[in-house]
């Protein structure tokens, strides 16, 4: 079921929020260093999620970095859920973000597309 709301409060959301790359694309996971991140990862300041960071976002390289998508994600080593969101991915960059989180057998993920949104 579609709800237009929750895609304007998540712009909004990112609208008032500063976005910080913590993890360039290339850059090793800090728990895992065999992993590198395939995009620009980081999270909104000033807001929180389920593991009490910042809520997580994707950056592609989309000339138009609006939101097009979120990955909704289960850890079962840190046994939690968590939502990210994706900003300007194109369809090859949210294949790799969907391929990164479900790689592990311990952590997997859900793409859920903006409705309308075509990368």
């Amino acid at each position: 079921m579609e709800h237009p709301d929750f895609w304007s409060a998540l712009d909004e959301l990112i609208r008032r929020s500063r976005l910080i790359i913590d993890r360039p694309r290339g850059s090793a996971h800090p728990r895992f260093p065999a992993l590198t991140y395939p995009l620009d990862y980081g999270y909104l300041a000033q807001t929180s999620s389920t593991d009490g960071e910042g809520v997580d976002v994707w950056q592609g390289s989309a000339p138009a970095q609006s939101l097009n998508a979120i990955i909704c994600t289960v850890d079962l080593e840190k046994r939690d859920s968590e939502v990210k969101l994706l900003l300007g991915c194109t369809r090859e960059e949210i294949q790799l973000v969907l391929d990164f989180h479900n790689r592990s057998p311990s952590m997997k993920g859900l793409l859920v597309p903006r409705p309308g949104s075509t990368p």
